[in-house]
């Protein structure tokens, strides 16, 4: 059962984590989930669910309210701290990847991120050209905030489970307040961007959709320019949150990203949960993702 907690490590006491925290305690670097603009820590339900039944320890994070990547990185730090983690894998999904980005970077010099999966992710916030947004969100109320996040969302026929998808985000943007969601428009249109070289020797599995997501083609392309040894982990549809209506897909793929982990104290999974037929298992899987790459 995922404990749920709420932990406030600065010294604003408005500024609350809300976290899931499941699977083996004893797990040490754990895989830490980074929600995009409009999610909550349970957008990430499905992810919870299936790997800490093949025995990982995950957590998943609603960020309090930040107004910029600096503050933003400086309390991730401590709440990393908080928990006694010293090391961590990340999967930031859109602004939560950007984030993950952010906070690789900030801790190049005593690294706190020991790998990144980027789901649907982008690595400059130019691509937004909303930078009046970052100087006027906080002003806006939250119904003209929640429009603009929508307008993000997938339009006309969808199947049922990327319908669904949508569903469940508008019910999660729906929770949250005018500052919580004009905080996180500033962080995902305040001009930043992020430095390669301070995160080169990172894993990095780059993982998006080839149906219509909010990603530009430049900003897939720009990805892929910046880490050129990231493992691509493509799925042929998911929209813009493929963790909710393509979990087994990303499950898969987040379990062949992890592999590269197992037997050493950056493992995220209980080693007595590594059984030689699910490493069977995952060999199908990559050798089988590996040849799709080829073609």
């Amino acid at each position: 059962v995922p404990l749920s907690f709420q932990i406030i490590v600065d010294d604003d006491d408005s500024k609350v984590w809300s976290l899931y925290d499941a699977g083996p305690r004893s797990i040490r670097c754990p895989l830490i989930f980074l929600p995009p603009v409009s999610g909550t820590a349970d957008v990430f339900f499905q992810q919870i669910l299936a790997l800490t039944g093949w025995g990982y320890r995950v957590i998943a994070l609603q960020y309090p309210v930040y107004w910029d990547h600096l503050e933003f990185c400086d309390g991730f730090r401590k709440l990393l701290d908080h928990l006694q983690l010293d090391k961590v894998h990340l999967f930031g999904a859109s602004l939560g990847g950007f984030l993950a980005q952010k906070f690789a970077e900030y801790t190049h010099k005593s690294p706190r991120v020991q790998s990144l999966i980027l789901c649907n992710s982008f690595s400059d916030t130019s691509i937004f050209n909303q930078t009046w947004t970052a100087n006027s969100g906080w002003l806006m109320p939250a119904f003209m905030l929640k429009k603009i996040v929508l307008g993000n969302f997938a339009s006309g026929p969808l199947d049922p489970e990327m319908a669904d998808g949508i569903d469940f985000m508008v019910d999660r943007l729906e929770s949250l307040g005018q500052s919580e969601l004009a905080s996180r428009l500033t962080l995902n249109c305040q001009n930043s961007y992020v430095e390669p070289h301070k995160i080169r020797d990172i894993p990095v599995t780059i993982m998006d959709v080839f149906d219509q997501s909010a990603l530009s083609t430049e900003a897939k392309e720009e990805m892929y320019k910046l880490y050129p040894n990231a493992r691509r982990a493509h799925l042929k549809t998911g929209g813009n949150f493929p963790y909710l209506c393509r979990s087994a897909e990303v499950n898969l793929y987040i379990q062949i990203h992890l592999l590269q982990f197992h037997g050493t104290r950056y493992a995220a999974i209980d080693p007595s949960m590594v059984s030689a037929e699910e490493l069977e298992v995952q060999k199908i899987s990559l050798h089988t993702s590996n040849e799709q790459e080829e073609q």
